[in-house]
């Protein structure tokens, strides 16, 4: 069936026809994936100005033939890449929301960006092939500002639960929620302590970003429902504001532990064979079950501050007892593959009909690396 559409994609595009074609945010993205800044690329290149790649990006002008063919290779992406439209929702740079754009550095913030244009160039690439879950994201931005106090996010949190048919009880499976109702989640190395999750709001399919590097489940189910509360509640225009990330954890610590549902059961002080329990069956954190409690009225805040002040002691901080396994994995782009790659359309294919680089591609969504049949005996 797809024949025809892999053997016209196979021929590479001359540097001419890129040149020709050249899309000046696609040497950004690559420059930033690279986490280099346009000096040290033009010392990369090695016979181009920083100034130049500087006019290139911004376009005023375009480089040559023979200065893409450079730049390809310093930057380590297909000579096509410069050439596949990189479509955007609106003028300007995407910013997406990260817990603070004054702790985590601008290059970082900038190489974490780039890493989820990829993931959307290849999931557009895959939804050519493929049926994705529609997005059903439900909306209370016209109703939240930075005002909007923790009773109304309950509400909110609520009717999301209500929306997505939810039974009582702890979710599941957070990322996979996430997941089934269209939004495309990931989890890569963010790459800096300063950077945790984070979520890019994209008109036709938003991205959710869990990080790799924090290996616990408990704290990766609230970062996936703090991202979908942005989603839910928030303009990208309000990234950074530390009014709405309050907002995000409010929603987060609704969204996975219903008021409703878990009052009665949360102890009046830190009884913490209670706590471990309610850890296990909630699947959320101790800390998250004391912010709870005093968020609710159950816990008195010098009982809360005592509490918190004995998890310090005992180097629960960082290190909480109750280990409650593996971090939820986005499945959706996998799968998604898988499916396209039974039609033969290989993922190597779809990276080349978007001039992405395939290593890149595999790495940050997590695909296997070997797409060799295997002999099973």
């Amino acid at each position: 069936m797809y024949a025809t559409v892999a053997n016209s994609e196979a021929s590479e595009a001359s540097a001419s026809e890129v040149a020709a074609l050249f899309d000046r945010r696609r040497l950004r993205v690559a420059r930033e994936l690279r986490g280099l800044t346009q000096v040290q690329l033009a010392r990369e290149v090695g016979s181009v100005r920083a100034a130049s790649i500087s006019q290139f990006e911004q376009g005023h002008s375009k480089p040559s033939s023979a200065t893409l063919q450079r730049l390809a290779v310093a930057l380590r992406v297909p000579l096509r890449f410069f050439a596949a439209p990189l479509r955007t929702d609106h003028p300007g740079e995407t910013s997406g929301f990260f817990r603070s754009l004054r702790s985590a550095p601008p290059k970082e913030r900038q190489r974490a960006l780039a890493n989820v244009e990829i993931v959307r160039e290849i999931s557009r690439q895959l939804e050519t092939f493929v049926r994705l879950p529609n997005v059903d994201i439900p909306s209370a931005r016209e109703n939240v500002t930075e005002e909007t106090r923790h009773e109304e996010i309950e509400k909110i949190a609520e009717s999301v639960r209500k929306q997505w048919n939810l039974p009582p009880g702890p979710v599941d499976d957070v990322v996979l929620e996430l997941e089934r109702h269209g939004i495309v989640t990931t989890r890569f190395n963010v790459g800096h302590a300063q950077i945790d999750a984070f979520s890019v709001p994209f008109a036709d399919r938003p991205i959710v970003v869990l990080g790799a590097d924090k290996n616990l489940r408990d704290r990766s189910r609230f970062d996936a429902a703090h991202e979908l509360g942005h989603l839910v509640m928030h303009s990208e225009h309000q990234a950074g504001s530390k009014a709405i990330e309050t907002q995000a954890h409010q929603f987060a610590a609704a969204f996975l532990m219903p008021a409703g549902q878990i009052r009665d059961q949360l102890p009046a002080r830190a009884d913490w064979p209670e706590l471990m329990r309610l850890k296990a069956y909630w699947q959320v954190s101790i800390a998250a079950l004391l912010m709870r409690a005093r968020t609710l009225g159950v816990m008195t805040e010098p009982a809360y501050v005592q509490a918190m002040k004995i998890m310090s002691t005992r180097g629960w901080r960082q290190n909480e007892p109750g280990v409650l396994g593996e971090p939820e994995r986005p499945v959706l782009l996998p799968r998604a593959l898988e499916v396209a790659a039974s039609v033969g359309i290989p993922l190597s294919l779809l990276a080349q009909r978007a001039g992405l680089p395939e290593a890149d591609v595999r790495s940050i969504i997590g695909a296997e690396t070997d797409e060799r049949p295997t002999v099973k005996l």
